[in-house]
C-alpha cells in the first residue's frame, strides 16, 4: 500500500512538470511568432530614387549613317609627257589652285614664244598700214596721190587686223595648252598618295589617275529612315528645326550638321527614305567612308522623363515603383522613347513623383523603403 502512494506521488510530479514545460514551449512559440510577424510589417528596403520631371524633350530618330565626300576628284594627265616636278606630300591637305604637278613643257613653251613673236610682228605691220591710212588720207584731200593708194593701205589695215585676231587665238590657244603642264588642284581637300613620280611618263588616256582629291569639310552624312518619320522630318524642314547630330563609333565626340536633302523616292523594297544632312566638319571629324551613329532631332515637346533605371519590364508591361510617404507602389506606365540616359513617358506618370531607380531586386507592392546614401537620381 505504501509502495503504491510512492508510484501515484511520482506519476503526479512528472505530469505537473510536462504540463509546465508545453505550457511554457507554447508560449515561447506564441511570442516569437508574433515577433516575426511584426518583423514583417516593419521591414523596410534600402532604394535609389530619381525624379520624373515635366520638360522640352527632344523628338528623335536613330539610325545608322555613313560619310560620303561632296566632291571626289581624280587628278590626271590632259597631255602626254613626263612629270618633272611633284610637289605635294602623300595625304596632304590641298587648296584650290595649289600647284600638284609640272610636266616637261619646253617645246610647248617655245611654241608659245614663237606665236607671241608673229603676234608681236603683225602689231607692228598693222601700225606701219595705219600711218600710211595717215598719209594717203592727207594727200588724198589735196589731190596729190590717186585715191586707190588709199584704198590699198585701208586693205593692208584690214589685212594685218585679221592677221592678228587670228595669230592671238592660236597664242592663246598655245597658252591653254601650256596650263595643261602645271597640273593644280581643283577643290580643296586631303590628296591620295601619289601613283607617280618624278620621270614617269604620263598619258591622256591613262585609266589610273595620278593622285584624288576629297573633299573633307564640309562633308556629307547620308542615312535612311523609316517612311512613317517623312511627315514629321518634312514638317521639321519646313520648320527649319531639322538637326543632326553624329557621333563616329569608338570616339566620344559629335559632330552636328543639318539636314539639306529628302531623296525624291522611297525605297519599296525595304520601305525606307534616303536623308542626306551636311556637315561642317572643319575639324576632320567625319571621314569619307566611315559608319556613323546619327540622331536626327525633329522637334522638342512637352514631356515627363525619367531615369531609364527606374523603368522596368514585367509580362503585364512596363511599370515604376513611385515612393509615396516612405512605400513603394507599382505605377504601370507607357514609355514613347528613349533620350540618353532618360525615358520619356507617354502614360501614367504627370511629373514630380518620386521613382525608384535601384533596389528592384527586394521591392514588393506597398513595401516600406528608406533611401540609402548616394542620394537620388535625376
Amino acid at each position: 500500500m505504501k509502495k503504491r502512494w510512492v508510484w501515484v506521488a511520482v506519476i503526479a510530479a512528472i505530469t505537473v512538470g510536462g504540463a509546465t514545460l508545453s505550457t511554457r514551449w507554447f508560449e515561447k512559440a506564441d511570442r516569437g511568432s508574433a515577433q516575426a510577424n511584426q518583423d514583417r510589417q516593419v521591414r523596410t528596403v534600402a532604394v535609389l530614387v530619381g525624379q520624373a520631371v515635366r520638360k522640352q524633350t527632344p523628338v528623335r530618330i536613330e539610325a545608322l549613317g555613313s560619310v560620303t565626300p561632296i566632291a571626289n576628284v581624280a587628278i590626271k594627265s590632259r597631255v602626254d609627257n613626263e612629270i618633272v616636278g611633284v610637289h605635294f606630300a602623300d595625304g596632304a591637305l590641298v587648296n584650290k589652285g595649289d600647284l600638284l604637278v609640272t610636266l616637261d613643257s619646253r617645246a610647248i613653251s617655245a611654241q608659245v614664244a614663237q606665236a607671241e613673236g608673229t603676234v608681236a610682228r603683225d602689231q607692228a605691220q598693222l601700225e606701219g598700214a595705219q600711218r600710211d591710212v595717215r598719209r594717203y588720207t592727207e594727200l588724198v584731200e589735196k589731190n596729190a596721190t590717186p585715191t586707190v593708194n588709199l584704198d590699198n593701205a585701208k586693205t593692208q589695215v584690214a589685212t594685218y587686223s585679221a592677221s592678228i585676231k587670228a595669230n592671238s587665238a592660236a597664242l592663246d590657244n598655245l597658252k591653254v595648252l601650256l596650263s595643261y603642264y602645271s597640273i593644280k588642284a581643283p577643290i580643296s581637300g586631303r590628296i591620295s598618295a601619289a601613283a607617280v613620280k618624278v620621270g614617269n611618263f604620263v598619258r591622256a588616256a591613262d585609266l589610273q589617275p595620278i593622285a584624288t582629291i576629297i573633299q573633307l569639310s564640309p562633308i556629307y552624312v547620308s542615312f535612311t529612315v523609316p517612311q512613317r518619320f517623312l511627315p514629321d522630318i518634312r514638317q521639321a524642314l519646313a520648320n527649319e528645326s531639322a538637326s543632326v547630330d553624329v557621333m563616329v563609333p569608338g570616339s566620344d565626340k559629335h559632330a552636328s550638321g543639318v539636314v539639306t536633302m529628302i531623296e525624291n523616292t522611297i525605297d519599296s523594297a525595304t520601305g525606307t527614305a534616303t536623308i542626306r544632312a551636311t556637315m561642317p566638319n572643319q575639324d576632320e571629324l567625319l571621314w569619307p567612308g566611315t559608319l556613323v551613329n546619327v540622331s536626327l532631332t525633329i522637334r522638342d515637346e512637352d514631356a515627363v522623363s525619367v531615369p531609364t533605371a527606374a523603368v522596368q519590364v514585367s509580362q503585364q508591361g512596363t511599370y515604376v515603383f513611385v515612393v509615396s510617404n516612405g512605400v513603394a507602389q507599382v505605377r504601370p506606365v507607357t514609355v514613347s522613347r528613349a533620350v540618353g540616359q532618360e525615358s520619356v513617358i507617354a502614360d501614367g506618370l504627370n511629373g514630380g513623383e518620386t521613382v525608384v531607380t535601384d533596389g528592384h531586386l527586394q521591392l514588393t507592392n506597398n513595401v516600406r523603403v528608406t533611401v540609402r546614401e548616394g542620394g537620388a537620381r535625376s
